[in-house]
């Protein structure tokens, strides 16, 4: 003989199903808010500071977990909340707290050295500090302690700690991982 549930029971199973649902729902949620917040961000990158790195448009992942456990260092490419107006930004770390800064002939020297940058194409790398509203950097400069100085690669289109001097670590929001849109830029940096 079959079992007929009475109509309360069938009625219950349903709500209790969809009271699992909805706690899933907000478990789902709030590991995506925790994992963005603490983990891994998503970044759009909205100028050609950056470029040919970086393009225009790009999607980037930006990791914050490697920041909880050491500083950036000379190399990596990071994202940073703008000390002129708050924006995120994303540039190069060229050198950190106590090493200095010359602009020399258009290449970039710390601590007495030229770097070796490829990556800026042959672009020069002049002063920023004659433009209207930047902070008069001026050279030679020795980057603060729990600072580091960023420029883009596009040394040509970029308002970088050139104009607007060195940016605090506690600004600094994640280490650029990698490109994945669109699909003809996939790659890591």
């Amino acid at each position: 003989m079959a079992r007929h549930e009475a109509p309360d029971a069938t009625e219950r199973r349903e709500r209790s199903g969809w009271g699992w649902f909805a706690l899933w729902l907000v478990a789902a949620v709030a590991v995506g808010l925790v994992v963005k917040t603490f983990v891994v961000t998503p970044y759009v990158v909205p100028t050609g500071s950056m470029r040919d790195t970086i393009m225009e448009g790009d999607v980037l992942l930006g990791e914050r977990v490697s920041l909880y456990f050491g500083d950036p260092e000379v190399g990596d490419v990071v994202t940073f909340d703008s000390p002129l107006d708050g924006e995120t930004l994303i540039k190069r770390v060229v050198a950190v707290g106590g090493q200095t800064i010359e602009l020399v002939d258009g290449a970039v020297h710390v601590d007495g050295e030229p770097l070796d940058e490829p990556y800026v194409e042959g672009r020069p790398t002049y002063s920023l500090s004659d433009l209207p509203g930047s902070a008069g950097v001026t050279y030679p400069y020795v980057v603060p302690e729990g600072c580091v100085w960023v420029m883009g690669d596009n040394r040509t289109d970029s308002k970088d700690s050139r104009y607007f001097g060195a940016v605090s670590l506690d600004d600094v929001t994640s280490r650029a991982l990698f490109i994945y849109w669109p699909l003809d830029h996939v790659g890591a940096l």
